[in-house]
């Protein structure tokens, strides 16, 4: 007697014969995932459905590395992450040159009044900024253990790394965080 495959083994096994139409069962499956981890990652909505697109279109090619030992929306994430490193990077010197603009011209407003949303908007621009800062191998882990409330061991999976460098990792972002944001908490 032969075991039924799962629709998840079912699904990946289309994948790695190249049917299209298993690419679009899996993006209408995990898009959603991705786009909201990218989004957490990168800090645009633009950019991340950029990286959203870039993943599904690496799926087919990527799917040949794909071992089983994971859910196929934890390794969708890994190929979003492998696609993220450029992202990021281009990210972070845009954000210092809107910075350096704003320095110059003396955007920031200098009210003592400043409303609740205004306080929340600047610490959230101050937590994507202290997050540019960050190596991208400790900014994933973030993201993805704090954002996303993975385990170390979810986690460790989608990076590739032990589990104990993926809790290194968080402790050293968590770290850098809290210096960087010292005085807004």
């Amino acid at each position: 007697m032969t075991v039924a495959a799962s629709p998840e083994e079912d699904l990946v096994a289309r994948l790695r014969e190249g049917d299209r139409a298993a690419v679009e069962q899996a993006y209408v499956a995990h898009h959603a995932a991705i786009r909201a981890f990218a989004r957490r990652l990168v800090g645009d909505t633009s950019t991340a459905e950029d990286m959203v697109h870039e993943t599904f279109v690496a799926l087919p090619k990527a799917i040949r590395g794909f071992r089983g030992e994971s859910s196929l929306r934890s390794f969708l994430i890994g190929v979003a992450i492998n696609h993220s490193r450029r992202y990021v990077r281009s990210s972070v010197r845009r954000r210092r040159a809107t910075e350096r603009l704003a320095e110059r011209n003396e955007l920031l407003p200098k009210t003592v009044d400043a409303t609740d949303e205004l306080s929340r908007k600047r610490l959230a621009e101050k937590l994507l900024a202290a997050l540019d800062k960050l190596p991208i191998d400790q900014r994933i882990v973030f993201v993805l253990c704090e954002a996303e409330q993975r385990t170390s061991v979810e986690v460790s999976a989608i990076v590739g790394a032990p589990e104990g460098t993926v809790r290194t990792r968080l402790f050293h972002a968590k770290r850098k965080l809290r210096e960087a944001l010292g005085d807004e908490r």
